[in-house]
């Protein structure tokens, strides 16, 4: 059944799907990710343990540069709260996509909820990461922050422009009779608009050779599974509250008729 609730309930059902895709998501990042967060962290204060120590034998003083404004246990408690507040905003934004979308479709609710949940996860994570991976700390140049910052948020609109065309292709031939053609033509264009990004936008490597390769891969692959994990139970949030709600629609339904 498509989705006939108004916006607000859209609204409040996407901002309690988000609210439990972060937590869980933040849960995924605590598990998976911190242990790596460390161990980068660890190699950051080795390298420069023995930058000042090199710096003092040449007759050069650093002085002291102070604890950190967060501690690392203020950090790791931090990280809930911020997972929970972008699964908060990621699901507002993914009320109003999905207040749109079931203008232009006729699927049902639930799969509507997982189509945009899995778009989402290919435009905003899939495309930039495969592009430009997260790095751990001690990874890249403080000089070239900004730039790196620009050359993400490019990315993250070419995997909009390259979902877009996805859907776009989609719906041009959802009339065809063959189901390979309604297959291959949004993968085709996605591919096609994504492959022309990647060949435009320049590369980036900061990574030290001394870094070891695996925690660097490791970081990077619990990264994509806290992405992952964010927008999956989003989408499968969204989808059982939706169900959820037509059928305590049509229990009402019945109760009222008789």
């Amino acid at each position: 059944m498509p989705l006939v609730d108004n916006f607000t309930k859209l609204l409040i059902r996407g901002l309690l799907a988000g609210l439990i895709a972060g937590i869980l998501a933040g849960g995924v990042a605590f598990v998976l990710g911190e242990p790596h967060v460390n161990a980068a962290i660890a190699i950051e204060e080795a390298n420069s343990a023995t930058g000042e120590v090199a710096g003092e034998a040449a007759g050069h003083s650093h002085g002291d540069e102070g604890e950190p404004l967060v501690s690392r246990d203020g950090q790791r408690a931090g990280l809930f709260l911020a997972t929970a507040l972008a699964g908060l905003a990621l699901g507002a934004i993914f009320s109003v996509v999905a207040n749109y979308a079931r203008r232009l479709t006729g699927m049902s609710g639930p799969l509507l909820a997982i189509t945009i949940a899995v778009g989402g996860w290919l435009a905003i994570e899939a495309v930039p990461f495969f592009k430009y991976p997260a790095n751990p700390p001690a990874v890249g140049d403080p000089d070239t922050i900004n730039q790196r910052t620009l050359l993400w948020l490019a990315a993250v609109i070419l995997g909009l422009l390259s979902v877009t065309a996805a859907a776009a292709a989609a719906k041009a031939v959802s009339g065809h009779e063959f189901l390979s053609v309604r297959i291959a033509a949004p993968v085709a264009a996605f591919l096609v608009i994504a492959t022309i990004g990647y060949v435009s936008l320049p590369g980036i490597n900061e990574v030290g050779e001394d870094f070891p390769a695996t925690l660097l891969w490791e970081f990077r692959l619990s990264s994509l599974a806290t992405q992952a994990t964010l927008w999956l139970v989003l989408g499968l949030a969204f989808a059982f509250l939706t169900e959820r709600a037509t059928k305590n629609t049509e229990v009402a339904k019945k109760y009222a008729l008789r």
